[in-house]
């Protein structure tokens, strides 16, 4: 390595020097405290397990649709304290896990889902409001940048097939000087502009707020109560948890990337870890320096891509690429903290803001991410319809997660809806393979993807294999 680029990585690497190995967002004094465990026995109509935003979603729903439904939430650790409290706060309109993965696999349906998730971002919002939840929501839209010519010359034929189907409303192509002009890196080539489909927020508070708002609408929240087993009782089911037993008429699971109660699901989804860092406050020259007017939040379109985004204190946000599957798909806390990914970001991130050398991190973490084999939210039933499960969001679930509590509601109703009609919920992916299947296929495809990354965006003979097979990583 020349003298340069060493002098430059090892001022990356200091960047890091005070960096603390947690989730920026968890890290706030005005954090709630947990309410007390569950002790002894309890009975409901509705038991939710779960208390990230699956679960609240679906207590809060449940209450709002009748507020003479009696509702208990049990959450193992802290609300919010797993993914819905470590995530980037994208709050996304798309249930799909994007437009393109969507197109792909449901395209008769696609502008009814399209329909649906905007209807959902705005119900957001709404609740948002209604119930006062101080989550620093700002509906800035997102970017989808180019970083390299290939990239770009993508982005321009899929805003083209976007607008021949129908389904550009909203969205805008900007070249390399447009792009620019919004937010400043020699690295952007070109962006598509999504105005209104996404929604920046801060994650933990989203989660704090919805609980309050459970709490407030009669729901019983335990927290540091984990549901330990499964078990039809009478005419409903019961659940034990450490220090009692729950019986409920009807059960709806939460619990996303942890084993579900249910054990037939488990193979469908399997933990991937993702890493963030989160940046000091950025004075007001720097934050000249890259412009961001607009405080749009920013993807990038490689197949290993980051994510970014400003916070309410102007600090940047700056996650992804590196996606680890552990061996045998386990999820334990010693893999949230990744030195060398950590490592690799810091570059990662002054290269597309060369403008921002000396400024330092304070946060660095990681999480484990439900994902399916489709990238999106799968739905279903269990014990005679008694039990509902939504899981494998796939990283998009910050918006989509208030969708799949509706559908569990309406899966445990019996009713048949606008929700419950779509093939997206009635049908599931495809299972995950065991060991040692699974990890040399998630290794095999990670290793393609980088390569087609580096070869114009090429894809070799697996992952076209895998595209045809209905399981085509594309993020």
């Amino acid at each position: 390595m020349a003298p340069s680029a060493m002098s430059r990585e090892n001022k990356w690497i200091k960047s890091l020097s005070e960096a603390q190995p947690v989730p920026y967002w968890l890290d706030d004094p005005g954090r709630p405290a947990p309410e007390p465990a569950l002790t002894g026995v309890e009975s409901c109509d509705l038991l939710v397990v779960g208390g990230g935003y699956s679960g609240l979603w679906t207590a809060l729903i449940a209450k709002e649709r009748d507020p003479g439904t009696d509702v208990v939430l049990v959450e193992g650790r802290e609300v919010g304290w797993a993914a819905s409290g470590r995530n980037g706060g994208f709050c996304a309109a798309s249930l799909t896990h994007g437009l393109a993965n969507g197109l792909a696999r449901w395209p008769e349906e696609i502008h009814k889902l399209e329909e649906l998730g905007a209807r959902n971002l705005d119900a957001i919002e709404e609740t948002v409001a209604r119930h006062s939840i101080d989550c620093e929501f700002e509906r800035t839209g997102e970017l989808d940048v180019a970083t390299e010519p290939h990239q770009a010359w993508e982005l321009k034929g899929w805003y083209a097939e976007l607008e021949q189907k129908g389904l550009a409303g909203g969205i805008e192509f900007l070249d390399r000087e447009a792009v620019r002009g919004q937010v400043a890196s020699p690295t952007f080539e070109a962006a598509l502009w999504d105005r209104r489909g996404t929604a920046m927020l801060h994650p933990a508070k989203l989660a704090w707020g919805l609980k309050q708002a459970c709490v407030r609408l009669g729901v019983r929240v335990y927290e540091r109560t984990p549901a330990l087993t499964l078990k039809p009782y009478g005419a409903g089911m019961a659940v034990r948890t450490p220090y009692g037993r729950i019986r409920a008429r009807r059960v709806a699971l939460g619990t996303n990337v942890f084993p579900s109660l249910v054990k037939r699901v488990r193979s469908y989804t399997v933990p991937v870890y993702d890493y963030a860092l989160m940046t000091e406050p950025l004075s007001t020259e720097q934050m000249a320096s890259i412009g961001w007017k607009d405080r749009q939040g920013l993807s990038d379109s490689a197949n290993q891509f980051h994510y970014f985004r400003l916070s309410a204190d102007n600090r940047i946000l700056w996650g992804g690429y590196d996606a680890i599957y552990p061996w045998g798909g386990r999820v334990r806390a010693e893999y949230d903290d990744r030195p060398e990914t950590y490592a690799k970001l810091a570059g990662h991130f002054f290269t597309c803001f060369p403008q921002l050398e000396g400024v330092r991190f304070t946060h660095a973490w990681g999480g484990a991410i439900d994902t399916c084999s489709r990238f999106s939210a799968f739905f279903g039933t269990a014990h005679q319809g008694k039990v509902a499960y939504a899981a494998g969001y796939t990283g998009l679930g910050v918006g989509a997660t208030r969708f799949g509590a509706e559908v569990m509601l309406d899966l445990l109703a019996g009713e048949r809806t606008e929700r419950t009609e779509l093939e997206m919920v009635r049908k599931k992916p495809l299972p995950f393979p065991p060991e040692p299947f699974a990890w040399t296929g998630i290794a095999l495809t990670k290793w393609s993807l980088a390569r087609a990354d580096a070869n114009g965006g090429h894809r070799n003979l697996w992952l076209r294999t895998m595209d045809r097979l209905g399981l085509g990583f594309d993020s």
